[in-house]
């Protein structure tokens, strides 16, 4: 890697959220992407459980799967590209889609996660406009 680049300034300028959580959970990194898609800022989210972000009915299988990658040092997800739902500051539901990769400290056990996510909830909703509307125009030549 070419170490004239500055990694605090990369994270700082890219236009997907980058969250990274230590081993029980807790934000220790909230870019200004995440701020935008989320709407907490960095001082709201640090310190937080990935709990800030993720819906009440989702909560209980994240929780145990976080849970069970600390404890194995794996995800079943790898580079998958994962579509799932997230909660804004003020409520909303989003769609989001993100990559997951596993953190380790120096011996080699895991110590926690970044995520790799963009909002997709209008590419999301165009989608579903686009599937009604062939789904009605096929109905009507039924």
């Amino acid at each position: 890697m070419n170490a004239n680049i500055d990694l605090h300034q990369l994270v700082e300028c890219v236009g997907d959220a980058i969250v990274v959580a230590d081993a029980n959970e807790k934000i220790v990194l909230w870019n200004p992407a995440a701020t935008r898609i989320f709407g907490y800022s960095e001082d709201e989210a640090l310190g937080q459980t990935l709990n800030l972000i993720v819906p009440e009915r989702q909560r209980q299988k994240h929780n145990e799967g976080y849970r069970h990658s600390m404890e194995t040092g794996t995800t079943r997800y790898g580079t998958s590209l994962l579509k799932v739902p997230a909660k804004h500051q003020n409520g909303e539901t989003l769609s989001i889609a993100f990559t997951v990769g596993m953190l380790f400290d120096q011996s080699g056990k895991a110590n926690g996660v970044v995520a790799i996510i963009r909002d997709e909830t209008a590419r999301f909703a165009e989608e579903r406009a686009l599937k009604k509307r062939l789904s009605d125009l096929e109905g009507s030549q039924a």
